[in-house]
């Protein structure tokens, strides 16, 4: 690995100013110039939020609705932008905040136009979701839930992770695709258009300014690929994929149309009914409801600051990351601010690992990302340059990053290789962390009882196992009681 990942805390360091004082960026083994660059490969990684979350929570949208997909665009920047600037200064730590993919798929899909709820009553189980959330951080428990899986399953947890992002990466990226199997390479097994030359060309830029220990690598090859797709974009003018054109750009243009700056609407802000669900479809079915946001969101956050922890060589030696408390209470917190601003719940993105990986080590890296996501609600045209094909390059490269840590797995021991392999397997194969996670801490369970260890099992890693099981079968719990 180059400097730039290997590096390690500096307890004896000398801190050079009050900004290092306050983010201990010396501490850490990063530099202010690290920190920003990392800030702004995560944003780059992450700013297909601001397109994908309008896109989905619009088939939530009833006609005539009083506000639209591009309010919903400035309330995701808007609160991104504030959550992900409180994960830094308050928690100090890389981590940035976005609403939710899977979680704004629930409320558009599952809550609208599953279960009959109107967008703002959706919001408001949305909310109540954070609030429980945050009441279980605020007692410890979620603290303490976090600290009772075994050390090796969280590593398997962050090595799954990095598959899991690499293998967003390629479907954003359109290099991999549904096909006449479940999934393929490109068209038909090809690499076929301008989009997959513009990620083929990052990706190996990338890792070539990696080996050769270029500074600034990931950054480099996202602007890199951009510039190399607005001048393709200027020449061939492709349009955005679809059935009919296979080629086309994955999800958003690489050309500005008109002025780069609009000024913001927040037409979302408080679109939130508290308690419409609740008289709408019975104590009972809400809470089943609130219940399933609840695991997902629960869940992948705990993977996820494991992930940025270890990448970050930021984990003690029981594999927990600095303020737990604190990055869990933002991330609750996350949801409910979430909920209030009518853009679906918030919570901590796993490509912070992105940023990471280019060096940040602090909260001084999220609080760039989060102060970018602020002027993305002016900036919106400038935002959508970027072309997913060009940050999807960072997701793929980082999953290499987060997948060496797998040799700290001990996998000669069946009882923690088995659930280990498990965990990894499922998150990008069942394209959820929180599926990964059930499926490792279930299977360690039984085994565990299995060899007569109950006793050894704690009692919190049974009751989120329990939990787990549950969850799994909520599909079947919901029809049941529907009919």
């Amino acid at each position: 690995m180059s400097t730039q990942t290997a590096r390690t805390r500096s307890p004896q360091a000398t801190p050079t100013n009050s900004l290092d004082r306050f983010f201990h960026i010396t501490e850490r083994g990063s530099t202010i110039g690290h920190e920003i660059r990392g800030g702004f490969v995560t944003f780059f990684a992450m700013a297909y939020i601001l397109v994908i979350n309008p896109i989905i929570l619009s088939n939530a949208l009833p006609e005539g609705s009083s506000f639209t997909t591009r309010d919903i665009a400035a309330g995701t920047a808007l609160v991104a932008g504030i959550m992900t600037i409180l994960m830094g200064v308050v928690a100090n730590f890389p981590l940035a905040l976005a609403a939710g993919m899977g979680l704004n798929a629930m409320v558009a899909f599952t809550l609208v136009l599953g279960s009959g709820l109107t967008y703002q009553e959706s919001m408001g189980l949305i909310f109540w979701e954070g609030v429980l959330i945050t009441i279980l951080v605020l007692t410890g428990f979620r603290e303490a839930v976090f600290k009772a899986v075994p050390r090796q399953l969280k590593t398997a947890i962050s090595v799954g992770i990095g598959l899991f992002i690499a293998f967003v990466g390629l479907i954003n990226a359109g290099v991999i695709r549904p096909g006449g199997t479940p999934v393929q390479l490109g068209v038909n097994g090809s690499l076929d258009g301008w989009p997959a030359l513009v990620f083929v060309f990052g990706l190996l830029l990338t890792i070539v300014l990696y080996v050769r220990k270029v500074k600034g690598a990931i950054l480099i090859s996202i602007l890199a690929s951009t510039v190399l797709a607005v001048v393709i974009q200027a020449v061939a003018g492709l349009g955005i994929k679809s059935d009919d054109d296979p080629t086309g750009w994955g999800q958003t243009v690489p050309a500005i149309s008109g002025s780069p700056v609009a000024l913001p609407s927040f037409g979302t802000l408080l679109q939130i009914d508290f308690f419409g669900a609740l008289q709408k479809l019975g104590p009972l079915a809400v809470l089943l409801l609130v219940f399933s946001l609840m695991l997902a969101d629960f869940f992948d956050t705990m993977g996820t600051m494991v992930a940025i922890g270890g990448e970050a060589k930021l984990l003690d030696e029981h594999g927990n990351p600095p303020k737990s408390r604190q990055i869990l209470l933002i991330d609750s917190l996350a949801a409910v601010a979430g909920g209030l601003g009518g853009v679906s719940s918030n919570t901590s993105y796993v490509e912070s690992s992105a940023g990471v990986g280019e060096g940040a080590r602090t909260g001084l890296a999220s609080v760039v990302t989060g102060v970018l996501f602020l002027l993305s609600t002016f900036l919106s045209p400038i935002v959508e340059l970027v072309p997913t094909e060009a940050a999807s390059t960072a997701l793929v490269f980082v999953g290499f990053l987060m997948m060496t840590q797998v040799v700290d797995i001990d996998w000669s021991s069946p009882q923690i290789a088995i659930p280990a392999f498990l965990t990894i397997a499922f998150m990008p194969f069942g394209y959820s962390i929180t599926v990964g996670i059930g499926v490792g801490f279930i299977t360690y369970t039984v085994i565990q009882v299995a060899l007569g260890k109950a006793a050894k099992v704690h009692a919190l890693m049974w009751l989120t196992s329990a939990l787990f099981v549950l969850y799994f079968v909520l599909g079947p719990i919901q029809a049941a009681l529907a009919g």
